[in-house]
């Protein structure tokens, strides 16, 4: 139930020099209440929050108008009381976990400054708190995690840890920017529903920017819809969601994803296997993974011995066709990233073997890396992080080009345009500055700038997750385009089964570093037969508020939860398979 107001903004415009890109807006948020801003990359979204949690860079933008905290005017504060208001009063959850996280400071250290500051904790109380907070955002092995370096986390659990220093001194309100977006279904689902019992809890209110209408239509009790820096609808979730009144509103809720209808069944019982034949269509394999692993030395003690071995790939084999896409599934820290990073050694495989064209990888090789960097691009998924800071996007997108000989001068720049055209950007502005774009906007830049080496393989690791679910739609019709133009194929590493479903041609799910289910899109979708893919599919956001409550639950809740890792000298069990269907199999249990 709604209480007092606890925020209300009016009349707010932002500035940047004489460019105003937030014109007069005005809305309120009561207790226990949550508004969701929605709209594109670039619609103002992200800077109305920064505009309320005081955080303009200071002498370039600029706020007017009015930002109240209950009876408290904040944009008249001054840094020392804003300083108090931030964390204490107000948290966020930023929109990029590793550039909002201090990557030489352990997270356990991060998190607990704020509840050091804020709540007075020290010492055990302090690290308690820190490891009950670990726990709530589903972090694993918490008593090791709480003294990592953000840099050991994958991209989910960075965000997860940006949720836990959120939510760590009760605020008043959380402003939540993208709260989900490196998140797979099943933590989204349990993030969600975190915050949903924190506020009937605590009454606590929300703010929630995003451009996932799953996640509006599951928790928000009212929507803004924002373009270009304007108000352009408002209303309850029911009424915006029901009965649209601009059309830029309609575009957004039609182009949200869904998978309602997929679902025929749980397959027959299959034929055991003992090994899973690396198929994939086509008549040659651009990729040939073969038993490959990948294992991280983990130390503890007073003396930092070897303790263990974290199996974040284990005995991993696929195989991809040409213009061909598989789609790798699975939760964060299931290895799906590093299965990527290895294949363009990234990170240092400990076994197993990779084929591509035809000829195989030698990673010890100049020259065979030298191939393997032109036959293959990755779309990585920090977009700002692999993005030079001080270099123009236009510069970026040329250099591989001009490094590996396939073009320079006027053909150089030519193609470059072409590619800005191609993912939606103007090439007018290929000499500005990563900075000056949007995540959404910088994730278009990487894309670019991997079609530029015209590859035969694209590993795209959440290639778009930061995107509005609009130019989402727009960039899978462009890879399945080029696809078909180039004959292209796609390695398509994502948590969001809805992206996968859409430009797939084969699934496989993987689960704490293991393939456990793999087949063709259709019969993996609608006839899932292990029980944690059956568990991802049930995870799925809804499309409409009426469905809330309505989602099936998981087929099977007894998969357990599990620790990559393993001492030293553990031995894998010997794997074994059922065969659903042609080119289906299963991992059984045990």
């Amino acid at each position: 139930m709604e209480g007092q107001r606890i925020l209300s903004v009016s009349g707010l415009t932002v500035a940047f020099g004489s460019t105003t890109v937030v014109h007069d807006l005005s809305f309120d948020i009561a207790s226990g209440g949550t508004l969701a801003i929605v709209g594109g990359s670039g619609s103002g979204k992200s800077v109305t929050s920064l505009a309320i949690m005081g955080l303009l860079q200071e002498g370039v933008g600029r706020a007017s108008g009015s930002i109240r905290l209950g009876d408290q005017e904040l944009l008249t504060l001054n840094e020392a009381a804003m300083r108090r208001v931030r964390g204490g009063k107000i948290s966020m959850i930023f929109q990029e976990p590793m550039t909002s996280l201090n990557p030489v400071q352990r997270i356990g250290d991060q998190i607990g400054e704020a509840i050091r500051i804020h709540r007075g904790l020290r010492g055990a109380a302090l690290r308690k708190a820190v490891l009950e907070m670990l726990r709530k955002v589903r972090i694993p092995d918490p008593e090791q995690r709480i003294d990592n370096y953000p840099h050991m986390f994958s991209g989910g659990m960075r965000q997860r840890v940006m949720i836990a220093m959120a939510l760590a001194c009760d605020p008043v309100l959380i402003i939540a920017d993208e709260p989900t977006t490196a998140l797979d279904v099943t933590v989204q689902a349990q993030t969600l529903q975190l915050l949903k019992d924190l506020q009937r809890d605590t009454g606590t209110a929300l703010l929630l920017i995003t451009h996932d209408m799953g996640v509006v239509a599951e928790v928000a009790d009212h929507v803004l819809v924002m373009r270009r820096g304007r108000e352009i609808e408002r209303g309850t979730v029911h009424e915006v969601f029901s009965n649209p009144r601009d059309g830029y509103t309609r575009t957004l809720i039609e182009a949200a994803p869904s998978l309602v209808g997929k679902w025929r069944g749980r397959p027959a019982a299959g034929q055991a296997v003992d090994v899973v034949p690396l198929s994939f269509r086509g008549e040659a394999a651009v990729l040939e993974v073969r038993d490959l692993s990948v294992r991280f030395p983990s130390y503890g003690g007073l003396l930092g011995r070897l303790k263990g071995e974290v199996r974040a790939v284990d005995h991993v084999s696929f195989a991809i066709g040409q213009g061909e896409t598989l789609g790798l599934v699975g939760e964060s820290g299931s290895g799906k990233s590093t299965i990527g990073k290895a294949i363009i050694n990234l990170v240092p495989g400990h076994s197993g073997g990779v084929t591509v064209a035809g000829r195989e990888v030698d990673y010890g090789n100049p020259a065979s890396l030298g191939a393997l960097r032109r036959d293959v691009q990755m779309i990585f998924q920090d977009p700002f992080g692999s993005l030079d800071s001080r270099q123009t996007i236009g510069s970026a997108i040329i250099e591989p080009m001009r490094v590996h000989g396939l073009a320079s001068g006027k053909a150089a720049v030519s193609r470059m345009e072409m590619l800005l055209e191609r993912v939606g950007l103007e090439p007018s502005r290929a000499g500005s500055l990563p900075h000056e774009f949007s995540g959404g906007q910088r994730q278009r830049i990487c894309i670019a700038r991997a079609l530029a080496m015209s590859p035969k393989l694209i590993i795209a690791d959440e290639a778009v997750s930061a995107l509005d679910v609009a130019v989402k739609a727009q960039i899978l019709d462009l890879m399945v385009d080029l696809q078909k133009e180039f004959g292209v194929s796609y390695l398509f590493i994502s948590h969001d089964m809805a992206a996968i479903e859409r430009i797939c041609d084969r699934i496989a799910v993987m689960y704490f570093g293991e393939i456990v289910e793999i087949g063709d899109r259709d019969d993996v979708i609608g006839r899932p037969g292990h029980d944690y893919t059956q568990r991802l599919l049930a995870a799925i956001p809804i499309t409409h508020p009426d469905q809330r409550g309505l989602r099936p639950p998981p087929a099977n809740n007894s998969v357990p939860p599990r620790s990559p890792l393993r001492p030293v000298d553990y031995q894998s069990p010997p794997t074994r398979w059922d065969m659903m269907a042609a080119g289906h199999f299963i991992r059984r249990a045990g």
